[in-house]
Formats: C-alpha cells, structure tokens, sequence
C-alpha cells in the first residue's frame, strides 16, 4: 500500500488510515503501558547478586534519511538494519512496533521525505552490580561527588538506559538536571565530579584542562612492578573508534604522562598508584600496558588472544593473520619500512592510519565477535528444545557477568583542586594498601 504526504491524502488512504489506527491502538497501548508500568513499579530490581532492569519498550524515532525516500518500510528496516532477521521486522510491523508518523505501517507502505519513523524495541538492559552508586558530598555551590561502582556507564549508551549513572541518581536520588565532569569508563571505579548546573560543570572542567586539578587512581596490575617512582611519557592516539581501542603512537599521538609508584605485590600480581598528569583515553591503561603491567583483569590490553605473547609491551605488535592478503600487506610494509620491527610507531599509509595497527584491530573484532557467538551459542537454543530466549522478541537471554567482568581493576581514588581535595575508600582488591599512599603520594595539588 503506497502512502502519499500528509497534505495530500486519497480517500483510500484515509480510510486505510482510520482502520490502521484502531488495529493499532492495543499495540500502543501495551507499549506505553511497558514504560509506565515500569516507573509504577520500580524500575530497578535485585536478582542473584545483580541489579536488573525489567525488559520495557524503548521508543527509537528518527527522520528518514534520503536513501530511505521512495522504498518500502520493510525494505529499509531489512536492508538497513541487519542486526535483526527479516522474520523479525515482518512480525515488527504486523505488531504495530514499527510506525510512520505515529501511524501502523504495512510492509509495502512508502517511506517519504520528511516522515518520522519509529521503532519500538523490546529492550534487554545488561545487569550491574549491586553495590551502590555513593554520595560522597554536595557541595553548596552545585557540585555532588559520587563513588560509582564498575559496570555502570555514565550516560545512557548502547543496550544502557536506566543501569547508568546519570538515570540512577535521577530515579533513585531526585536529580533532575546533572552535568558529569569527569567520564569515567562503564568498568572502571570511583570518585565522580557531578555539575548540578552548567555554570558549575563548565568551571570544572576548565579546571581540569588546564591542568589545575590533580587524579590519583589505584590499579592491580598483573607482575611484579619495579619500585620507585616510574614515568612514561608515550605519546597516545585512537586507533578505532568502534572498538575504543587507543594505544602509544610516537608518531601521531598526544603528549601524555603518567606517574606510577608501587603499593604493594603478592609476587604475582601488584597494586600500584598511579598519578596521571594529563587525560587522555584509556591513558594509566595503556601506559600500563606500554610498561608491560597491564591491568590483570582489563579486556582490551591484557588480552593475550589480542596482543600476542608479547601483550604489547614496548609497544611491540602481534603479527599480521597470515591470510594471502595480509602476507602482501605484511610484506609491502617490510618492504616500504626496511627493515622496522612492529612497533607502534609504524609506518602509515597515504591517508595517514597507521598500516601496522591493522592487524591488532582485526584481532580485537574477531576476538569480540568470538565471545557474542559463545554468549549466543551457550545461551541460545530452539524454541522447541526449550530456549532461553525472549518470548516477545525472541532475543537471546545471555549469560550474567561474573564478578570480575563487571569491573576493571583501576580505582579513581582522589581528586583535588585549589583548597579542596576529595576521596572515596579503597576498593576491595585493593584493601590493606591505603597505609602505603604517604609513604608514595606526591604533593597535592595542581599538576606541574
């Protein structure tokens, strides 16, 4: 059924229309009731050691792009959106959970210039951990201090809605109006700088890129570090976006530094505190992983399935997959550099990525989409055997994450400012090494 503008209806169509509104009316209805019944009766649950989030419907609505003008709706939900089964979107459709317009669609209906397109999705919301997100103090003049706890992100992101930081303390807390300063990672912990207004935020954060705020984090690295006062200086760079892969480059890459001192070890493993003295992406990460002392528990560079066996030490690479493509590419580039090793200083080709890091990102896609096949293999049967999957939207039910997933173990401990300094507790993996900070910690205070 082809759909002409709004201003410019058949009679068909507005009788196809007026049928299609009363066949969609219990569609919307249990939609809009998903969302209300969720916030009547709390959001946020406990279950097996984990906060859930009952499955709702989630509104996702844009305006066609100019691609999508004059195909069907099933077209370009099927072609352009090939994260679900062509099954899928059919049964999408007949259900109401797809609209133009605020109207029900048919599979054949046109897509015009202009028109909002809506898609409602059944929402699976991965679980977080159960400690609470901590008030550590509010400031009169606007600002709140927080203790997040790993696995939480900080802004609705992803498969993340209401398991995030800025939802929790609107929903749990009463802050309506939040303007996070500093973002830390969903994995990693600690203290959080919140602007209760943008006056107050936006100070903050001149303070911070200027250089006038000093962080201390703790972290448990995997190895025995050396003690004394260890610096590295690596320049950092994003090598893929997607993947939020950021590693040294000494060619392309921010100026960084970092302080490390050793707290403590067990002979295999150490805590170790760290001062970072500008604030670059994932920078204590990599600089850790430059050194050779990797977070143990850190998935993107103590990942020996990734790196290599030299886990990227010194900026080492892993070698190229020797697939007849690669080992042209791998020989071009020993040819062009002759003779380089594999550093991290590589050279680049014409359009000024690094040749080099080719093989460390393709690694790191067929390492993720290994673990969603395992998760989706482990956990996902059919229906007629007895599957762990939605009914409502036939998604697979994945694996909770075992305690050690759901964090990193790297702590944002302390910040400080001019005349005020702020701190949380130790975490538990780093329990017993707080007596050791005097012995180590720097001066408070700005950075140099």
């Amino acid at each position: 059924m082809a759909r002409a503008k709004k201003h410019n209806l058949s009679e068909s169509c507005i009788d196809g229309i007026l049928d299609n509104k009363r066949a969609a009316k219990s569609a919307k209805t249990s939609k809009n009731d998903s969302e209300q019944h969720l916030r009547a009766e709390g959001i946020y649950y406990e279950e097996e050691g984990l906060q859930r989030i009952t499955p709702y419907y989630h509104k996702f609505a844009t305006h066609a792009k100019g691609r999508w003008v004059g195909r069907t709706i099933f077209e370009v939900f099927s072609k352009e959106f090939r994260d679900r089964s062509v099954e899928y979107y059919e049964a999408a459709i007949e259900q109401g959970l797809i609209e133009i317009n605020g109207e029900k669609v048919q599979k054949d209906t046109i897509v015009c210039n202009s028109d909002l397109v809506t898609h409602y999705i059944h929402r699976h919301e991965p679980p977080v951990t159960t400690q609470a997100l901590g008030i550590v103090e509010k400031i009169q003049d606007g600002l709140l201090l927080i203790d997040k706890p790993g696995s939480i992100p900080v802004h609705p992101t992803g498969r993340y809605n209401y398991n995030t930081v800025t939802k929790i303390l609107e929903i749990k807390h009463g802050y309506k109006t939040l303007f996070p300063v500093n973002r830390l990672d969903r994995l990693t912990s600690g203290l959080m700088l919140v602007g209760l207004n943008v006056d107050v935020a936006r100070r903050m954060e001149r303070d911070l890129t200027n250089h006038r705020i000093q962080k201390e984090y703790v972290c448990k690295v995997k190895g025995v570090f050396p003690e004394g006062k260890i610096v590295c200086d690596q320049p950092i760079r994003v090598v893929a976006h997607k993947l939020s892969l950021n590693c040294v480059d000494r060619e392309q890459g921010k100026p960084c530094l970092t302080e490390f001192e050793l707290l403590s070890t067990d002979g295999e493993q150490s805590i170790v505190y760290c001062r970072p003295k500008t604030g670059r992406t994932h920078q204590i990460r990599v600089h850790l992983q430059f050194l050779g002392f990797p977070i143990a528990n850190d998935p993107l560079y103590c990942n020996r399935e990734v790196w290599g066996d030299s886990m990227g030490k010194d900026g080492v690479l892993p070698p190229k997959k020797q697939s007849v493509e690669a080992q042209t590419i791998e020989e071009a580039v020993v040819a062009d550099t002759k003779g380089m090793s594999g550093k991290m200083n590589g050279k680049r080709d014409d359009d000024g990525d690094n040749e080099a890091w080719k093989s460390v990102v393709q690694r790191m896609e067929e390492w993720k989409t290994k673990q969603e096949l395992i998760e989706h293999i482990t956990n996902t049967v059919d229906p007629t055997t007895g599957a762990q999957v939605c009914e409502k939207c036939s998604s697979p039910v994945l694996a909770d994450p075992t305690p050690d997933e759901l964090c990193i173990w790297l702590h944002a401990w302390r910040y400080s400012g001019p005349g005020w300094s702020y701190e949380t507790s130790f975490p538990k993996w780093a329990e017993g090494t707080i007596e050791h900070i005097e012995r180590v910690k720097y001066q408070a205070g700005p950075s140099e």
